[in-house]
């Protein structure tokens, strides 16, 4: 997690605010604007908000900017992908997922023989993939296909949408979420 005291500080002085301002604005006092831009106090998320909302920015917009200057390497060993699904039914693992500027949720999926991600559900997002190995039964809203090789889809996630291996053996599937809310 990123040190957000200097941040913070740095928008207060762009606005030309002095710490009693601020907090006169926000609600907050000014002792504990002065520890959390000092990084000797972590602000609960409706602090920072208040705060923010005071400097006239969003938690979104402050958390991008901050998070653009971070250093990252934009390559990751097969090895470093990290599991996040039931190993032994559906594998998923996330490429990139220490990535500061993380706006996609990339994932390679490995279904078992007759795994099934389970009852149709939702979430806000674009999903779009594409079957590598195997077939794979995709049921979006009130309608199903069976995709094998080569064959893709892509759908807005809050339909209820379902999948299931319908291939004698494993299958697998390159994936896309944007924004990561699976």
């Amino acid at each position: 997690m990123p040190r957000i005291g200097s941040k913070l500080r740095e928008l207060r002085r762009r606005r030309d605010l002095s710490v009693r301002a601020l907090a006169a604005r926000s609600g907050i006092s000014h002792s504990t604007i002065s520890l959390i831009e000092r990084d000797r106090m972590s602000p609960s998320v409706d602090t920072l908000g208040a705060m923010l909302d005071a400097l006239g920015t969003t938690l979104t917009g402050f958390f991008s900017d901050l998070q653009s200057s971070l250093p990252y390497s934009p390559f990751y060993a097969s090895a470093n992908l990290v599991e996040i699904g039931k190993v032994d039914t559906i594998s998923y693992r996330v490429i990139g997922l220490d990535h500061p500027n993380r706006q996609l949720l990339m994932l390679h999926e490995r279904y078992a023989l007759g795994a099934d991600s389970g009852e149709e559900f939702t979430h806000t997002a674009q999903e779009a993939g594409m079957v590598l190995s195997g077939m794979v039964e995709v049921t979006v809203g009130n309608q199903k296909r069976i995709l094998n090789p080569g064959d893709g889809y892509y759908f807005d996630s809050r339909l209820p949408h379902r999948f299931r291996n319908v291939h004698n053996g494993h299958s697998e599937i390159v994936s896309a979420i944007t924004p990561p809310t699976y």
